[in-house]
Parts: structure tokens; C-alpha cells; sequence
């Protein structure tokens, strides 16, 4: 039963053929595509939520999670490049490993999706803060900056780009191609001058001790710190347009990757290494770090800031903080601007992303028919658009950033747990099926990455596993209630849907092209 209800993988492959895409992508254009896709959020707003996990240790975390992410991407792209049509998870389950387990990607893939969004609204609502309290030499109270469990009340101006991001995409906005190559072109020059003027004057003193959490510490960071290279899947999706896959697809793959890492570990090391600051976890009285984003940390943070300690892991824009004490404060509100332009068109796609996997499950019956309803006028989902930014906008307000980023890689992990499953299945069950990329080595590869993807799972806060299991709970009562009677391929409906979702649509949804 579990696998039962699989939707025919020729009925889906049959509109891929209608638009086959032209090979024009090598190596190095799948390289500069992933380093464009991966970097900047989670280095942005997750630094000190590492920093509090793991100390210096975090520098390790970075390498864990990016390995973790290199054998996920492999088995990703092997049914990127088979399944070319919609190329998330969600359809690669449906299509290997029936409706029950794609109905529970699908369900883990909105709550990565709209949580991601929330968790970058509230580190952009971090770095703007900063700025505009640096720049006119204000204090804004904390109170309507931060959510209550970071000892605030509520997070407003991570509310109203949350709203605004919505309603952007209610009127129907498009970011285009050239915009969003600004945007990560921003990014980029803003982490190299954090490290062309950070790395330089590091303090080997501040590293010690490495890793005062111990090895628990080190991977808690990595589960959190995997936030950070979510994105990579842009590569893994673009196979079909991929000259010489089998060798074009690896390189750029783990390319982009190790340079990410590289990228990552520089800003760490600048962090890490600022002299007069410290990046060693502040501890309660027992002697145990304390939570990140509790009312506890925030309330030992203010009282460490009246007697003149400087930790980075009590700011809610690490980076800029970094520079500011260093001696360079213009060049630390240039990186908040940086941060403040680039950060909403990351919330945007994210939210494209969720809106776009509503709809798809919704054409699918599995959900509602009114999820799909067009507006006659914008011709985008407004209804799910609406519902969507609301729930973002809540989680934004009044939960942490780390909080929030640990939730969305809850359901990040299980999908990717999930694709490298199906990678196997689908060798044993259609072997002969036309493979433009293969995962090398997949009897290896994908239990490896099932295996990282588990033990970073399992490295989250408890909170963000128990809130997990119940989303999936209540995924089942949904689905045993009211999707399996009415889903189209139970119903004997095979024609495939996805492609009319968002052929036209620009930003692609991510994981469609």
C-alpha cells in the first residue's frame, strides 16, 4: 500500500519531450551556476547562531555539511537529468515511489520552503536594523525587532518584507535573470570584502578553545549551518542542458561545493579570528551553552553587552558587526545594504518555490481545487500566494532565525533522503531506463548521502525534530482524510499536469529547469 498508486514515469517523460532543452552547458558555467545558487543567505544569518552552537569549531560544521550536500547532489542529479519535466522531489517520488511518499515529500517541501522564507526575512530584519541604527545613529527598541523568544515581542520588519515579498508576487513580479545575476554578484563582492579585510588581521588566539561544545556542538552547527548550502539542487537540475553529463555534471556539482566551502570557511576564519571579539558560546551557569535565540541567551547577551563584552554570537548581523569592530563601520553598513538588497529576492524564490509546489499537489487533486484558482487579472495563484505569505509573516514575527532555518532543513533532509532512496529503486526497478547522468558509484553514493542526511537530522534542537514529526503526522491525517479519495492517479487520471504549472513562469520554479 505504501508504494502503491505510482504515477507512470513515460506519461510524465512524454511532455519532456515536447521540450527538450539544448546541451549548451559545460563544467564551468554548471560551476559559476551553483556558486551563484548557494552562497550568501546562510553565511548572512547563521554565522552566530554556529558561533553559539560550536565556537571555532563551526569551521568544521561548514566541511560536514557540504560533504553531507556533495552526495545528496549526486543522486539529486541522476533523476534530474531522467525526470527533466518538474524536477523536484516531490515528482521524483511520485514517479519511483508511489502517491503516500511523494504526498510526504510534497508535505515536507512546503514546510522547508515557507520556513526558509521566514528564517531569511528575520536575518534581512537583523542586518537592515543594524543599518538604519548605524547610519542615523538611532536606537530602535527591541522589543518590536526581535520575537518574543529572542526577548523581544515582535520581529515587524521581517512582518512587512514577508508582506511585501507576498504581495509582490500576488501582482504577479518576475524576477528576471539579470536581476537576480546583480543580486548574487552584490553577494559575492560583499563576503570577499568581509574576507579581504577580516582574514588579514585574524588573532590565532581566538580560536581556542576550538571546539568548546565538543563534538555535540560541532554537529548541531552543521545541522543548522546546512541551511546555508541549500541551492545546490539548481545544478542538479540542469543535466538535460549539460554537455557530456557524465562528466560535466560532477565537476560543477562538487565544484561549486568546495568552492562554497572554501568561500564559507574564509568568513568563518574573519569571524572567528577578529581581535576584541569573541565567538566562543555564551554559558549559563552550569557551564552549558545556551540556546540559540532563547530569552535566556538574549537576556545574559544584554547583560554581557553592559559589561563591555563584544560576542559575535549576540548579534543579529554577524558580519557587519565584525567589520564595525574592526575598525572599517562604513564598510560594515555597506555589507548591511548588501544584505538588505540581495536577502528579499531569496525570501521571493522561496515563496515562489512553495506558492508553485501547492499548486502542482493541488492539480494533482491531492489538495483542494481552490489551492490552483488564477486571479483573472494577474494571472498568478493568489490564494495559495495569500495563505502562503501569511504563514511566512507569522513564523517571521515571532520566531529565531535559527529556529526557523533548523525546522526548514528538517524538510530538506527528508526530501533528499528521499531522492537518493528513489535513485536506487528506480536502478533495481527500470534499469534499462535512459540515464543522461548517472550517480557514480550509486550503491554507495545514495546510502552515504541517506546516512548524512539522518545524521544531521537528528543533530537538530529536539523542538525542531518534534515539530517535524508532527507536520508529518498531520501530513498523514490530511492525506488519509482527504487527498487519497480525491488524488487523480487513484482516480484512474493520468495526464500530467506540471509542466502547465510553470512552463511560462520566470523565476523557474526551483528544481524545473
Amino acid at each position: 500500500m505504501i508504494f502503491g498508486r505510482v504515477k507512470p514515469l513515460d506519461a510524465i517523460l512524454a511532455t519532456a519531450e515536447k521540450k527538450s532543452l539544448h546541451r549548451s552547458l559545460g563544467a564551468f558555467q554548471l560551476t559559476m551556476l551553483g556558486i551563484g545558487a548557494v552562497i550568501g543567505t546562510g553565511i548572512f544569518v547563521l554565522t552566530a547562531e554556529a558561533a553559539q552552537r560550536a565556537g571555532p569549531g563551526m569551521m568544521v560544521s561548514f566541511i560536514i555539511a557540504g560533504v553531507v550536500c556533495a552526495f545528496a547532489a549526486l543522486c539529486y542529479a541522476e533523476m534530474a537529468a531522467m525526470v527533466p519535466v518538474s524536477g523536484s522531489a516531490y515528482t521524483y517520488s511520485y514517479a519511483v515511489m508511489g502517491e503516500l511518499i511523494a504526498w510526504m515529500v510534497g508535505w515536507a517541501l512546503i514546510l522547508e520552503y515557507a520556513v526558509a522564507a521566514g528564517a531569511v526575512s528575520v536575518g534581512w530584519s537583523g542586518y537592515v536594523v543594524g543599518l538604519i541604527e548605524h547610519s542615523f545613529h538611532i536606537n530602535i527598541p527591541q522589543t518590536l525587532v526581535t520575537g518574543p523568544f529572542d526577548g523581544g515581542l515582535i520581529n515587524l520588519p521581517a512582518m512587512l518584507i514577508a508582506g511585501l515579498v507576498t504581495w509582490l508576487l500576488v501582482i504577479g513580479t518576475k524576477e528576471s535573470a539579470t536581476v537576480n545575476a546583480i543580486l548574487v554578484a552584490i553577494k559575492i563582492t560583499a563576503l570577499t570584502a568581509f574576507i579581504v579585510l577580516a582574514v588579514p588581521v585574524m588573532n590565532g588566539a581566538q580560536f581556542s578553545p576550538f571546539a568548546p561544545t565538543g563534538f555535540i556542538g560541532v554537529s548541531m552547527a552543521a545541522a543548522s549551518i546546512f541551511f546555508a548550502y541549500v541551492g545546490f539542487d539548481a545544478v542538479s537540475t540542469a543535466a538535460e542542458e549539460t554537455k557530456n553529463p557524465q562528466r560535466n555534471m560532477p565537476i560543477g556539482l562538487i565544484g561549486s561545493l568546495a568552492i562554497c566551502t572554501i568561500f564559507y570557511l574564509l568568513v568563518a576564519a574573519g569571524v572567528i579570528g577578529a581581535p576584541g571579539l569573541s565567538t566562543q558560546p555564551v554559558m549559563d551557569a552550569a557551564g552549558h551553552a545556551l540556546e540559540p535565540g532563547s530569552r535566556e541567551l538574549a537576556a545574559q547577551c544584554a547583560t554581557r553587552a553592559a559589561e563591555g563584552f563584544k560576542d559575535v554570537v549576540c548579534s543579529k548581523e554577524a558580519l557587519a558587526f565584525t567589520l564595525r569592530e574592526i575598525g572599517w563601520p562604513q564598510i560594515g553598513n555597506l555589507l548591511g545594504l548588501a544584505a538588505g538588497l540581495a536577502l528579499p529576492s531569496v525570501i521571493l524564490m522561496m515563496m515562489f518555490g512553495q506558492t508553485r509546489i501547492f499548486f502542482v499537489m493541488s492539480r494533482d487533486g491531492l489538495l483542494p481545487a481552490a489551492f490552483s484558482k488564477i486571479h483573472p487579472t494577474f494571472n498568478t495563484p493568489h490564494v495559495i500566494t495569500i495563505i502562503t505569505g501569511v504563514a511566512v509573516a507569522l513564523f517571521a514575527a515571532f520566531f529565531p532565525v535559527g529556529q526557523l532555518a533548523n525546522i526548514s532543513n528538517s524538510g530538506t533532509l527528508f526530501a533528499f533522503a528521499a531522492v537518493s532512496i528513489a535513485v536506487m529503486v528506480i536502478r533495481k526497478t527500470d534499469p534499462d531506463r535512459k540515464r543522461p547522468f548517472k550517480t557514480p558509484f550509486v550503491f554507495l553514493t545514495a546510502p552515504i548521502a541517506i546516512l548524512g542526511c539522518l545524521y544531521l537530522f537528528v543533530s537538530l534542537d529536539h523542538k525542531s525534530i518534534i515539530l517535524f514529526l508532527s507536520w508529518a503526522v498531520i501530513g498523514l491525517v490530511v492525506y488519509f482524510g482527504y487527498s487519497r479519495s480525491r488524488s487523480h492517479v487513484g482516480r484512474g487520471i493520468v495526464d500530467v499536469h506540471e509542466p502547465e504549472a510553470y512552463e511560462e513562469l520566470d523565476p523557474p520554479v526551483p528544481g524545473t529547469r
